[in-house]
């Protein structure tokens, strides 16, 4: 159960993560699309297996499979808009076939924190395109103001700390910010941006696994978060 030390909901806005977090998406749609951008703008026959990608942002993956595959490139920031484009233009043709399942209990949460008049937001290594795609295929596109994406930002506490800024612009400058995620990278850049940060078990890491990073709160699904 959560802290009862921790009170979760005394925040202006929450800011979550998108996979694993608010759903876990199946179908290979996002993944088809790293290999055809691979292949097409960097010359790279290479999969992303190998490659980290749970808490890892898409520019994270493409320039770690380049060098996992012996392919690093001097022009890879150069190339970057061009595989960003053909990437999300894969995924909006595909976008039918995104199997996205919902975490448990995340359509209630959001319903409670909207109601309560908190500020939604995403932070997540998607690109943007892509990220909303699949919130709209899980049906919780409309619960969200704004969200923070990879597009131009690499690392995730980066992305953290643009949610932050977005947040504010909208609420001001005192916003209170908690974050939702469920990999040691989440809670990480939560620490790094000097910001709360729940943990929840829905992705690959166990409640074990994450509790170990520190976060302020650590569950095992949201639905957790609701009997409180």
């Amino acid at each position: 159960m959560p802290d009862a030390h921790f009170n979760w909901r005394q925040y202006d806005a929450y800011l979550f993560d998108i996979d694993g977090t608010i759903a876990n998406t199946r179908g290979g749609v996002h993944y088809n699309a790293f290999h055809t951008a691979l292949r097409e703008v960097y010359g790279c026959e290479g999969r992303i297996d190998p490659v980290p990608v749970h808490g890892n942002t898409d520019i994270g993956i493409l320039r770690a499979t380049l060098q996992h595959h012996g392919l690093p490139r001097d022009d890879f920031e150069l190339l970057l808009p061009k595989a960003l484009e053909l990437m999300c233009a894969e995924v909006a043709r595909n976008a039918d076939g995104l199997q996205v399942e919902l975490c448990p209990a995340i359509p209630e949460l959001l319903a409670l924190l909207r109601n309560e008049g908190k500020l939604l937001g995403v932070v997540t290594g998607n690109f943007e395109q892509i990220g909303w795609a699949k919130l709209q295929r899980g049906g919780v596109r409309d619960f969200f103001d704004f969200g923070s994406f990879s597009d131009c930002r690499e690392k995730r506490e980066d992305i953290f700390r643009h949610g932050i800024e977005l947040a504010r612009r909208l609420r001001g400058s005192t916003t209170s910010v908690c974050f939702v995620g469920d990999t040691p990278s989440d809670i990480r850049a939560a620490v790094q941006v000097g910001m709360p940060v729940i943990a929840v078990a829905t992705g690959i890491y166990s409640r074990h696994e994450l509790g170990g990073e520190g976060p302020d709160l650590c569950i095992t699904t949201c639905a957790e978060l609701l009997r409180t």
